[in-house]
């Protein structure tokens, strides 16, 4: 029987979050952890303006419908030269929600003419563990680096074929999970949100 639920309906995601908890969270296996799409809760609107204000608003709904300690990240990039941008819009800047590769498309086409030195970017990652009784704590995550010229690498998602991290010679893409782990925006989050989720579950 479920104990913990993932406010995500992502597959990949689920299975990115549960790599970096499992060795974190003592006790903790995977028939404890359900995501929103397997307890069949809905997707609420992330109208907030921030990437915590939108993982918040995920975790609380999926407390509250599933009588479950939720746990949820609000994920995405941001481009330096852009202001930020895409930011908390990065999973529908091609105008539909989750188009990864038209938004993948879009950003390097609007980042075509701008030389390497000016197309750094960093990916943030906001993730929370909401109770229940409305305990929150929330950890900001981030991956600094730039944006390749075209997409390369099979794995991973999102705009991780256009991403290199500092440090790498290859894009998030072309990464192993292993080693997307270690570095990660949503990898470092988690891991400090680790302790927080392992006290949730004791208490």
């Amino acid at each position: 029987m479920a104990r913990l639920a993932i406010a995500t309906h992502n597959a990949h995601k689920v299975g990115e979050i549960w790599d970096i908890l499992a060795p974190l969270v003592p006790g903790l296996t995977r028939g404890d952890v359900a995501s929103a799409g397997e307890l069949g809760a809905p997707s609420p609107v992330e109208d907030g303006a921030s990437f915590a204000e939108n993982a918040l608003i995920k975790a609380r709904a999926l407390a509250a419908s599933s009588g479950l300690p939720a746990i949820a990240d609000d994920s995405g990039i941001a481009v330096d030269i852009m202001g930020g941008a895409p930011g908390i819009f990065s999973a529908l800047w091609s105008g539909r929600h989750g188009a990864d590769r038209e938004n993948l498309e879009l950003l390097l086409a609007q980042m075509a003419d701008i030389p390497a030195p000016l197309r750094t970017a960093r990916f943030v990652c906001a993730a929370v563990v909401v109770t229940p009784a409305g305990d929150e704590h929330v950890v900001i995550g981030e991956m600094l680096g730039s944006l390749a010229t075209e997409p390369a690498g099979a794995g991973g998602f999102g705009y991780d074929p256009i991403f290199v991290a500092g440090g790498e010679t290859v894009t998030n893409a072309e990464l192993s999970p292993e080693r997307k782990n270690q570095i990660s925006h949503r990898g470092k989050a988690f891991r400090d949100l680790a302790p927080h989720v392992a006290e949730v579950l004791r208490s």
